[in-house]
């Protein structure tokens, strides 16, 4: 798939995959069927949710370890910063042959434009939150927590 296939692609989950609204009930449902589906695939994984710079709900499976955190971390500030999916900004920039840096005004150990971290969008209010997934190769990251989006929106 071409990067400009990509991008469309991520594009296109993000104003699909949308909320009506989402309170902490919402996020630990969520929570818990990622939970289930990386335990159920044999993965690796940690699981973030937060809203408004809240940690809603947090699991961390066998074979993660503390990084995976750090991971999380850079990656809901790029969420928050560039209300954007991480994996999306990361294609983007990627695309015109540059890195997340200085240039963009961040510190690149600080924010990770790594996939992985999916913005929480609620309808006719905007990006209230994120759900980050850390352990798995970046596009893996992604493919996860969309995977999971999808059923649970459906």
């Amino acid at each position: 798939m071409s990067d400009a296939d990509l991008i469309t692609r991520i594009e296109e989950q993000e104003k699909r995959l949308r909320f009506d609204r989402f309170d902490n009930d919402v996020a630990w449902r969520l929570g818990v069927l990622l939970t289930d589906t990386a335990r159920e695939r044999g993965l690796s994984v940690t699981i973030d949710i937060r809203r408004a710079g809240q940690q809603l709900f947090h699991a961390a499976l066998p074979g993660t370890a503390p990084d995976n955190d750090r991971w999380i971390d850079r990656k809901v500030r790029v969420v928050e910063r560039f209300q954007a999916s991480s994996y999306l900004v990361g294609r983007r920039l990627a695309a015109k042959g540059r890195t997340l840096d200085e240039s963009q005004g961040v510190d690149p150990a600080e924010y990770a434009a790594h996939g992985g971290a999916f913005p929480i969008h609620v309808r006719d209010v905007g990006v209230v939150g994120v759900v980050t997934v850390s352990g798995l190769p970046q596009a893996e990251d992604h493919a996860l927590v969309v995977d999971v989006l999808e059923s649970f929106l459906s």
